[in-house]
C-alpha cells in the first residue's frame, strides 16, 4: 500500500504530512523532499496509550516535580533485531515508523511524563496536580547506525526548522508556556534507544531554568538598553580564544562561565528568541555551526562523546525579545575515560567546579582535525 499525504510547505521549503497511528498518537514526517509513506502507518501496540502523570510542588526549591509511574514499563536497549524506531520491515512485528520517503519523524512518545490530557489525580501532598504539558520523540534518521553529526547541514537545518514548528504548533494548543528540545546521546546519560533520536517536552508552566534566564536576560536589557546576545557575540569575537567556529550568522563557542569542562554553545550572531525567528540563511549557518561542535566532541578523544544537547527558546507566556535563542552541548567526558560527575558542589548548592578554563578548552577543540569524527 502507498499512501499519499497532502504535504505542507514548511519555511526554507521543506515538507511535513500528519498522520494518526492505530493506538491514536500523533505522527509527523518532515522532508527535504515531498513526504512520501509506502506501507501503513504501525504502532508497537494497538493499545491506546493510558497515561496518567501528576505533578508535585517542591516548597524548598519551588519547583514542579512530575511523577509518571506508566514509565517503569519503557522500551530499555533492546536487542538490535528489534529497534522500534527505525521503519517497520515486518508488518508482524511494527516499530514506531512507517516505509516511505521521509528524513525526520515525530510521535508523541508512547511513555509520556506530560500529557494534555492528563486526568485530575486525587487530592494528594505537596499541592498534587495533573501532570500537564506533551513528550514527543524526534528520531533524527531513518538511519540506526549514524550520529546526529552525520547528517548534511541541509538536513540538519531541516531539524532546526522541525524544532521550530513543533513548538509552533504546541503553542497553538493554548496549554503549553515553555518549549525544551533536547538529545541525550550515550549510556553514560541514560540512553535507552541507540538509534539517532532526540526528544521534545513541552511544559504548562514555565521550568525553573528558563524563567531564571529570562528574569536575567530582562534585567539585563533593563540596564543596558541591549540584548545581553548583541554584547555576548561582539566580547567573544573580540576576545577569539574562546571560539571555537565563526560562521558569520552563527557561532560556536566554550562560554567563559562553562560549568562543564568542554560545554559549547551555538548560537545566532543576532539576537533572537524562537527557532522560527531564523531566516534560511541563518538556521542553514547554525546547522553548519551545530553539525562541526559535535563532529569535534567525537573526535576530541576518538570516541562518541556523551552529551546532553538542549535547545534553549524564550518561554511562550508572554513576549520575551530579550531572551537569547541558542543551543547548549554538555560533554560528559572531563577527559578520555573520565566522566563528568555532579556530585556535592553541583547537586548540593547548584554550583559548578570546572577542571578545566574554557580558554584552554576551546584550544583543544580548535585542533581537532575536520576528519578526527570520521567512522566512529
Amino acid at each position: 500500500m502507498t499512501t499519499e499525504p497532502t504535504t505542507e510547505a514548511l519555511p526554507g521549503g521543506y515538507h511535513s504530512a500528519d498522520f494518526t497511528k492505530p493506538d491514536g498518537r500523533g505522527l509527523t514526517l518532515y522532508g527535504l523532499q515531498p513526504v512520501r509513506v509506502d506501507s501503513e502507518i504501525p504502532s508497537p501496540s494497538p493499545d491506546p496509550v493510558d497515561a496518567r502523570p501528576l505533578m508535585r510542588w517542591h516548597p524548598v526549591r519551588g519547583e514542579w516535580v512530575m511523577y509518571a509511574a506508566h514509565r517503569m514499563g519503557r522500551t530499555f536497549l533492546p536487542p538490535p533485531e528489534y529497534n522500534p524506531l527505525a521503519p517497520t520491515r515486518d508488518p508482524e512485528h511494527p516499530t514506531e515508523l512507517p516505509r516511505g520517503e521521509y528524513d525526520i519523524a515525530v510521535f508523541d512518545n508512547r511513555f509520556p511524563s506530560l500529557t494534555l490530557t492528563a486526568p485530575d489525580p486525587e487530592p494528594g501532598p505537596a499541592g498534587t496536580r495533573a501532570g500537564v504539558g506533551k513528550c514527543e520523540v524526534v528520531v533524527f534518521s531513518q538511519s540506526a547506525q549514524g550520529r546526529l553529526c552525520d547528517l548534511t547541514d541541509e538536513q540538519i537545518s531541516l531539524l532546526l526548522a522541525v524544532w521550530a514548528d513543533r513548538t509552533t504548533r504546541l503553542a497553538e494548543t493554548g496549554q503549553i508556556n515553555a518549549v525544551l528540545p533536547f538529545e541525550n546521546r550515550g549510556v553514560e546519560v541514560g540512553v535507552t534507544l541507540h538509534h539517532p533520536h532526540g526528544q521534545i517536552y513541552a511544559y504548562d508552566h514555565v521550568p525553573p531554568v528558563a524563567a531564571r534566564a529570562a528574569a536575567q536576560m530582562d534585567a539585563y536589557v533593563a540596564e543596558h538598553g541591549r540584548p545581553w546576545l548583541e554584547d555576548f557575540i561582539h566580547e567573544e569575537r573580540a576576545a577569539e580564544d574562546r571560539i571555537i567556529r565563526d560562521d558569520g550568522a552563527a557561532l560556536s563557542v566554550v562560554p567563559p562561565f562553562a560549568r562543564y569542562t568542554f560545554e559549547t554553545w551555538v548560537l545566532p550572531t543576532r539576537p533572537v528568541s524562537l527557532l522560527s525567528d531564523l531566516g534560511d540563511a541563518e538556521r542553514l549557518s547554525m546547522a553548519r555551526v551545530l553539525r562541526d561542535a559535535l563532529r569535534r566532541l567525537d573526535g576530541l578523544f576518538g570516541v562518541r562523546m556523551p552529551y546532553l544537547l538542549t535547545v534553549h527558546q524564550a518561554p511562550l507566556d508572554t513576549p520575551r525579545p530579550a531572551f537569547p535563542l541558542h543551543i547548549e552541548i554538555y560533554p560528559y567526558l572531563r577527559a578520555p575515560g573520565r566522566l563528568k560527575f555532579l556530585a556535592g558542589t553541583e547537586q548540593g548548592a547548584g554550583e559548578f567546579a570546572n577542571d578545566k578554563f574554557p580558554e584552554v578548552a576551546a584550544a583543544e577543540l580548535r585542533a581537532v582535525p575536520d576528519t578526527a569524527g570520521d567512522g566512529l
